[in-house]
């Protein structure tokens, strides 16, 4: 599903090279659940965009669903985007002025789906994540993790064969961050493939695999943690 060979990512300015990503290696087969840590400023969040067709690499070889991505055109990226990739964001990124049914549909819009269909995945969307009540409701009428559930939703609705979920758990209480994941290891489970960025270990610890991302390399940690006497991953 995703293939990263030798990814680089350099940010220059005049003065100073900041290299994000040094010659990373990764593979996530279709279906997976990865978690991906690291300390802050790890490189982290750059992985995820470059992943998600948001940014580009300086070196190395990025393959989605077989496709390389390097070469494409702005046009043809968004295109690759738009039809395998969702995205969950810590920070919601609701818009205030829409209402729930509004949000999710918003992205199927931009991608000139009929309103008939558009209709059609929003309520299987609300339905999939328990919101199926609150369609008319705007995001400050909602709590923390019914925002988080349209946001699941929102991405839902694209169909995505890949979700990539950035902190999705950080802004809410424990009990909610347990009721959000356990509806990412659902969606999962039905053979969405999930990578998941975060610095809970109690999170990471759900998922099949573990790569840890420290000064731009990535390493298997779950790999290294079946060597191990009783199984458990390095901190």
């Amino acid at each position: 599903m995703l293939e990263m060979h030798g990814i680089t990512k350099v940010y220059r300015t005049e003065r100073v090279e900041t290299h994000a990503l040094r010659a990373l290696d990764l593979h996530v087969r279709e279906g997976e659940f990865v978690a991906v840590t690291g300390p802050s400023g790890s490189g982290k969040t750059t992985f995820l965009s470059i992943a998600g067709l948001l940014e580009e690499f300086s070196e190395g070889e990025y393959l989605l669903d077989g496709q390389a991505v390097k070469d494409l055109s702005d046009s043809a990226r968004s295109r690759l985007r738009n039809r395998a990739i969702g995205f969950i964001f810590q920070s919601f990124n609701l818009i205030p002025d829409l209402d729930v049914a509004g949000n999710i549909g918003m992205p199927l819009r931009y991608r000139g789906l009929p309103t008939a269909e558009r209709k059609e995945r929003v309520e299987e969307a609300l339905a999939e994540v328990g919101l199926s009540s609150r369609s008319r409701h705007f995001p400050n009428e909602l709590s923390g993790g019914q925002q988080q559930r349209v946001a699941i939703a929102r991405a839902l609705a694209g169909r995505p064969r890949l979700l990539l979920a950035d902190e999705p758990t950080g802004n809410l209480d424990s009990e909610m961050a347990r009721a959000v994941m356990d509806l990412l290891e659902a969606v999962n489970t039905r053979g969405t493939t999930l990578i998941l960025v975060t610095h809970d270990a109690e999170l990471s610890n759900r998922a099949r695999r573990i790569i840890r991302i420290v000064d731009g390399i990535a390493t298997d940690v779950s790999g290294m943690a079946s060597a191990m006497d009783g199984g458990s991953v390095p901190e």
